[in-house]
């Protein structure tokens, strides 16, 4: 397989949220602030928003006084919650989560399963570029193997769940008389989502963009059924893959595959 340049691996970096906010600077600090400095600072000297009035006036000024503050005070508290509810759990923890086989380039379809990626994760995992390259790899040989319907090259590169998944797929298509055809698989480029530690074993799942032939054939006539045999289309789907914890590059076998 051919791997252009451009074809890179790079992790993204986080999205941060921003320190600013209601108390930060601006409306919010400058309203409180003059608030506060005009009323509750006034009440304890004796005298405030209302400092002027007099008599039976100071009574009335001190009440509405307490009530703008306690106005106020709801009112901040209410904005802060609101944001606090609109702020995700994290930037690692809304990853994608265990990823149901959903297929290659549109040749496999509505596969079942997970790769225990929806337990908590542990510990977060640093890759090496020897890893990235295992993943790339992992990509052809699989595509590879699928298409001419070698089972045992794929148990060798999935874990026992997936390739149960991939023999299910393949008995269907056999079922109908059809053979997926997978050819000049082509990666493009990926981008490490996540990367983690969990109990024994450890987990990275990758956003795959990749092109290739994909076509339907008849398995007596070799007639092609569906697909253009000459236009390679584009597809991108997340990768999970899994190894033991502590294992090499080579190590790392295909979990899940999810639809970007």
């Amino acid at each position: 397989m051919t791997t252009p340049n451009s074809g890179v691996f790079s992790r993204p970096n986080p999205g941060g949220f921003s320190s600013g906010g209601f108390f930060s600077g601006g409306f919010g600090r400058g309203l409180l602030g003059g608030l506060l400095g005009a009323g509750l600072f006034g009440m304890l000297f004796g005298h405030g928003l209302f400092g002027g009035l007099g008599g039976g006036m100071s009574i009335l000024g001190l009440l509405l006084q307490v009530g703008l503050l306690y106005l106020l005070f709801r009112l901040v508290m209410g904005f802060i919650r609101g944001r606090r509810a609109a702020v995700p759990n994290g930037p690692y923890e809304s990853g994608p989560a265990a990823s149901p086989l959903s297929g290659f380039g549109g040749g496999l379809g509505g596969f079942g399963g997970g790769s225990g990626a929806a337990a908590a994760r542990q510990a977060r995992l640093d890759v090496s570029p020897a890893d990235f390259a295992v993943f790339e790899q992992r990509l052809a040989a699989i595509q590879a193997a699928y298409s001419v319907e070698d089972l045992d090259a794929l148990r060798s590169l999935t874990t026992p769940e997936a390739a149960s998944y991939f023999a299910e797929d393949l008995a269907v298509n056999a079922r109908k008389g059809l053979v997926n055809r997978l050819s000049d698989v082509t990666f493009l480029q990926g981008d490490l989502s996540e990367a983690w530690r969990e109990d024994a074993s450890e987990y990275a799942t990758v956003a795959m963009r990749f092109s290739l032939i994909d076509t339907m054939v008849d398995r007596a006539t070799g007639k092609i059924v569906s697909g253009d045999p000459r236009t390679p289309e584009q597809a991108t789907e997340v990768w999970t893959f899994v190894r033991r914890a502590g294992g090499g590059p080579g190590d790392w076998k295909l979990s899940a595959i999810q639809q970007a």
